[in-house]
């Protein structure tokens, strides 16, 4: 059995084209993440999604219950993968997340997913600190502009920076392209 598991956070269709939270890069970055899936699924690799909902219905997005909050289509999961659900940025904050990985004796994590500047980040750091190697595939990653003391920062920008500080201490960071070669 592999020790590595595929984790694929947050690819929800209130991010896309249409939703209510879009981002930028977010169909270029699903798509990288069904071709991680794909892989992942010949290699007879673990695949965990992770998906999101605010505990109410005022949150901006990913609001309970709504078409908002499913996973998109492009990464839809198979009946035997686990999807776990969460309420926080961590992934692995009050959920089965770590349980899953030890029952199946993870020592690898593959990361992907949105946003890059929260729930990524969220989560990398956290797998990183529970001991799991990590390795992030930047382009099957998304973010959006954000705003910090009136200065606009572009998608592109804060992708970037996340990304390096990640890289940094917290993972390895490779695209698609090199992950599958």
């Amino acid at each position: 059995m592999s020790k590595r598991a595929l984790i694929v956070i947050d690819v929800q269709n209130d991010y896309f084209p249409g939703g209510k939270w879009t981002l930028n890069g977010i169909d270029a970055a699903a798509d990288n993440t069904a071709r991680l899936i794909a892989a992942a699924r010949a290699r007879g690799e673990l695949v965990v999604h992770v998906r999101h909902e605010f505990k109410t219905a005022d949150a901006p997005f990913f609001t309970p219950g709504s078409s908002g909050a499913a996973i998109h289509e492009k990464v839809t999961p198979a009946a035997a993968e686990p999807v776990v659900l969460k309420h926080f940025v961590n992934s692995f904050r009050e959920t089965e997340l770590k349980t899953i990985l030890e029952r199946h004796g993870i020592e690898e994590l593959i990361i992907c997913g949105a946003m890059s500047h929260m729930c990524i980040d969220g989560g990398v750091r956290a797998a990183a600190d529970l001991g799991y190697r990590c390795t992030l595939i930047h382009d099957a990653c998304a973010s959006r502009d954000l705003e910090f003391g009136g200065v606009r920062v572009p998608a592109a920008q804060v992708h970037a920076a996340f990304m390096a500080a990640l890289s940094f201490a917290y993972a390895k960071t490779q695209s698609t392209d090199e992950f599958l070669a």
